[in-house]
């Protein structure tokens, strides 16, 4: 429209605050004035109360922005919505909201009469009721126009929130809630009835707009009143029971329901999933409900109906065939998400699940044994064992991931009266499956009744389990206690507690079943050849959760299994059957377990021990004489991946304590790694597997090494790029990187980002060094001039077309941005075209559409306008040359560096979409730019005002400039308080000036 920007929001706010509550009462009279009339068949009044209707619902769909005021320069801004001055997607975060996030309506005070009014809801309630009985005969009419728009307009009031409830009593939305649902529960009472009847043909979207108003209520409500909504109310003693009881009913509907790929009983139930969720789990803890018998009754209702129907559609999907890859991975992520919500209901009775559980799965394995001696078919067995397991570990164990798991806090406090810890159902659960895990190590059992699939959930249900039960370092320890508080205040609990998990610890049956599990691990490795995904858990679950905990590693290097898969991966061929990221995951296990050794030389000995024999094999294969030729063969080009994946993994496993052991590895092959990069210049996949260990293995070594072990290193890192540098390793044609379409045509793009990382490792040399040169008679190398020769070697590489993708762009600008943060003196002796290189990137990242690199970019400019400001302030030249005008080619005036980013900056902020997010980082940088080209500044201010028509919009543009650089007692200085300043007065300045000088 050519408008300013400040216009179209004066225009929302007008309409917000003038015209949508007369909109929505003309509309609501309208409805009220036809109501009557269209239960008499009367088509045209029948469109009209549904247009009404459906128009009083599009109206509460308005982003309400809450009081509207205005700012000292005149724009009016509406409550939460300052933001929008940045961006012109005034919608955009409601539309890219998750379809799972409630929607909440959040009008304001001045709307509870027209909402709120009980007059006018129940006129609601009641018109929907009416018509539900007049058409009743007719299935087809609750998905006609008028039907679906009266019930969304039920489900919108049932999300109100907010300021509107602050004009009546203290328990308004209690009373309008209450009023709403005591309205719906025709649509969801009696739902084995209403089940039946869609069965039979009749719609399903009532009963799932009843099932969204329950968790819009719930999501709205603490779980106590929430309990209490329909007391008095309807045939059941608590909300919790209809709850219960509808959701057992959709489980019974969903089973076997699963011909489409999404259909009505699924998202109901998972509609209903989510309002147990938002009841058991409250956004706020301190509204989490205590347990009630009733609660606790309905949860154990609920999960017995899930166990139920989740047992029998096993059992008849044995036979099922398997889907693709693609779609396995989806299916195990949507089972897993459905299984914690099935574990939380649990948790909230595990009174009664967790034995109930043990019981099904002591019977499953006696059923188990007693095919075997009939020789009956297991298959519908093990399928039935699998979903046990697999809910066994969610009910019991937390994922643990990115922290320590506990033992959830409803089983801890649960069985408090139990004094004999083999009794407590946990352990009676537990000791259920190892027994059935302890059976797979019998050849004959394994053979006859144990297939891969069930393998799979023992493992997986081992790795879940061991990171809370297994040798827990702080048995009898509540969660966020120190030693001593919980029992002196919970004695009983302290008890219950202690004994749990001192079952499965150190002193007791611990370091049994530590063997055990090892020697599973070893059984799945080496006994069930292709069986890629049980080896996968195995690999990267089950071994790892071993080794995250030093008082486990403590006894599991002492364990005759561990020591014979030690000797096996050092010495043995067998395990190189495994695919090379298998290897490189067990490798890194192997040497995390020296973190259970006896001191730092023994650690690094054993090390020496595992690694010793794979770094002699990769050495003598270099080393043979006709190498060109011999590299080349398949199974020499799988092995020299192995190898070499092998090392890698040990360089993930770096640790203080065996550090020294694992630079000695990397160090002894070097001249192999080169001799390799260059025999495989045409094996992309090893040349990167090779340059992936060199990044991890510099990753973990460069804190600790001392001045001559770091030469050693940054040297070996030099030749690697200039390796790579000299076969052009990598180096794509503009015209091949346009037709790259998608993410995964740009891992072709990976050996650059591991370059760049590699580069990014070395750097962080002189942010953390943990070496202790005494003597200090080593110099020390230049890590900046490493790493700008690095740069220099690699960049050519780069087009600014390649940094259009996001992970390559990512690495090099987070790269880019630590040199000139922490190196600008280099950045000003560099030759003009490396520097131009520079100004070329900075300017593509400015433009670009991540947040996250625009921010990089910022810092960036920061960096290097902080740099020749301080340098000049002190006399010193700064950036020299690179910030001077000069002619250019054609005889034009080309603008210094810096002036060259004032003008781009202030353009970006002034007329340009942006995050606000980024009005700070911008701050940072424009200050020093303004303080380095103040003229230049004071220019452009001058050429905004002459190209305003409007006096007004000239008069504030000039208030806005003089404030930018004055306001908040602003000074030339660069430190921290006057940075703080800035920012604030740039945010005020952009709230002015950006809504009239842009136009939309």
């Amino acid at each position: 429209m050519g408008l300013p920007a400040e216009f179209h929001e004066d225009c929302r706010a007008s309409v917000e605050l003038g015209y949508l509550q007369q909109f929505y009462s003309w509309a609501q009279e309208a409805t009220f004035s036809v109501a009557q009339r269209t239960f008499q068949g009367t088509g045209m009044e029948v469109k009209v109360c549904a247009a009404a209707l459906r128009l009083m619902s599009q109206i509460l769909n308005w982003d309400f922005q809450g009081n509207a005021d205005r700012v000292p320069g005149g724009a009016m801004i509406i409550g939460k919505n300052r933001t929008n001055i940045f961006s012109s997607s005034m919608g955009r975060e409601i539309a890219c909201k998750k379809s799972t996030e409630q929607n909440l309506v959040q009008p304001g005070p001045a709307w509870y009469d027209l909402l709120l009014s009980p007059n006018n809801v129940n006129w609601l309630l009641e018109f929907y009721s009416t018509l539900r009985q007049h058409s009743s005969a007719d299935g087809s009419w609750m998905d006609s126009p008028l039907a679906v728009s009266c019930r969304q307009l039920i489900v919108q009031l049932c999300c109100l929130n907010g300021s509107i409830f602050t004009s009546g009593s203290g328990q308004a939305q209690e009373q309008h809630l209450q009023r709403m649902l005591s309205g719906i529960m025709t649509w969801i009472d009696h739902a084995d009835a209403v089940i039946s009847a869609i069965k039979s043909g009749k719609s399903e979207s009532e009963l799932i707009d009843g099932c969204r108003a329950l968790f819009s209520v719930a999501s709205l409500t603490a779980p106590t009143v929430f309990d209490q909504l329909l007391k008095g109310y309807s045939r059941h003693l608590s909300t919790l029971s209809l709850l219960s009881s509808l959701t057992c009913e959709v489980i019974k509907a969903n089973v076997g329901d699963h011909e489409e790929e999404e259909t009505w009983s699924q998202e109901a139930l998972d509609i209903l999933l989510d309002t147990w969720t938002v009841f058991l789990q409250p956004a706020e803890l301190s509204k989490k409900p205590p347990p009630s018998a009733l609660g606790v009754s309905a949860a154990a209702l609920v999960f017995k109906t899930i166990v139920e129907t989740e047992l029998r559609a096993a059992a008849t999907s044995a036979y099922d065939e398997g889907d693709s890859n693609e779609q396995l991975q989806a299916a195990i992520a949507a089972r897993d998400e459905r299984l914690s919500s099935f574990a939380l209901i649990a948790r909230a009775a595990p009174g009664e699940s967790i034995p109930l559980l043990a019981m099904l799965f002591s019977e499953r394995c006696l059923l188990l044994n007693q095919s075997r001696g009939i020789r009956a078919d297991p298959t519908p067995i093990l399928e039935e064992l699998h979903w046990l397991l697999l809910i066994s570990g969610h009910v019991l164990a937390d994922s643990g991931d990115g922290e320590t798991p506990l033992v959830p806090e409803t089983i801890q406090v649960q069985f408090l009266d139990i004094r004999e810890p083999e009794n407590h159902p946990v352990v009676v659960l537990s000791r259920c499956i190892i027994d059935l895990a302890e059976q797979s190590l019998d050849s004959n059992l394994r053979e006859s009744i144990f297939s891969p699939r069930l393998m799979e959930a023992v493992v997986w249900f081992f790795a879940r389990w061991t990171g809370t039960y297994l040798m827990p370092p702080d048995a009898g320890r509540g969660p966020n206690c120190t030693p001593g508080q919980e029992g002196e205040r919970h004695p009983e609990t302290q008890l219950g507690r202690s004994g749990l998990l001192n079952v499965f610890g150190e002193e007791k049956q611990g370091n049994v079943l530590l063997g055990t599990l090892v020697c599973i691990a070893i059984m799945t490795l080496t006994l069930w050849p292709g069986e890629r995904n049980l080896q996968e858990i195995t690999c990267f679950q089950l071994l790892p959760a071993l080794v995250r905990r030093r008082n486990i590693c403590v006894h599991l290097v002492t364990l005759d299994p561990w020591k014979e898969l030690s000797k096996a991966f050092a010495n043995e061929r067998n395990l190189f059957q495994l695919p090379a990221r298998l290897q490189r995951s067990l490798a890194e296990t192997l040497c995390r377990s020296a973190w259970g050794m006896d001191g730092s030389d023994a650690s690094n000995q054993y090390v020496r021990d595992l690694m010793g024999p794979i770094t002699t094999y990769l050495i003598d294969l270099s080393r043979n004489s006709d190498l060109n030729v011999y590299a080349q063969k398949p199974d020499v080009i799988f092995l020299v991946t192995c190898l070499v994946e092998r090392l890698r993994g040990a360089a993930m496993a770096t640790e203080p304590r065996c550090q020294r052991a694992i630079f000695e590895m990397g160090a002894a092959v070097m001249n192999s790694l080169l001799r390799f990069l260059e025999v495989y210049k045409n094996q992309s996949m090893v040349v990167y597997v090779l340059l992936k260990f060199t990044v991890d293995w510099v990753d973990g070594q460069v804190a600790f090494l001392e001045a001559k072990d770091t030469a050693i290193l940054f040297n070996f890192c030099v030749q690697l790029l200039q390796i790579y540098s000299a076969h052009n390793i990598g180096k794509v044609s503009l015209a091949t990187s346009r037709n790259l379409l998608n993410e995964t045509e740009t891992e072709k793009y990976k050996d650059l980002r591991a370059l760049l990382q590699l580069l990014t490792n070395l750097c962080s040399k002189d942010l953390v060094d943990f070496s202790s040169d005494s003597q200090g008679e080593a110099e020390t190398p230049d890590v900046a001039q490493a790493v700008y020769l690095g740069l220099h070697i690699i960049t050519p590489l780069i087009s600014l077309d390649l940094l259009k993708y996001p992970k390559l762009c990512h690495q090099y600008f987070a790269l880019l941005v630590h040199m000139l943060e922490v190196y600008p003196e280099k950045v000003a002796k560099l030759a003009p075209d490396a520097f131009a290189q520079i100004v070329g990137t900075l300017d593509f990242g400015l433009r670009h559409q991540d947040t996250e690199v625009v921010n990089m970019t910022l810092i960036a400019l920061s960096a290097i306008a902080f740099y020749h400001y301080q340098a000049i302030c002190k006399g010193k030249e700064g950036l020299g040359v690179h910030a001077l005008s000069k002619q250019g080619p054609n005889g034009a005036t080309q603008e210094g560096v810096l002036a060259h980013f004032l003008r781009s900056l202030l353009q970006f902020l002034l007329f340009e979409d942006y995050s606000n997010e980024l009005v700070g980082p911008s701050a940072d940088a424009l200050l020093p730019l303004i303080m380095c080209n103040m003229a230049l500044y004071q220019t452009m201010a001058q050429e905004l005002f002459q190209g305003q028509q409007n006096a007004g919009f000239q008069s504030r543009l000039a208030t806005a400039f003089h404030a930018l650089i004055t306001s908040n007692n602003l000074t030339s200085s660069l430190d921290r308080i006057n940075r703080q300043r800035f920012r604030k007065n740039l945010h005020n300045f952009l709230v002015d000036v950006r809504g009239f000088l842009r136009t939309m």
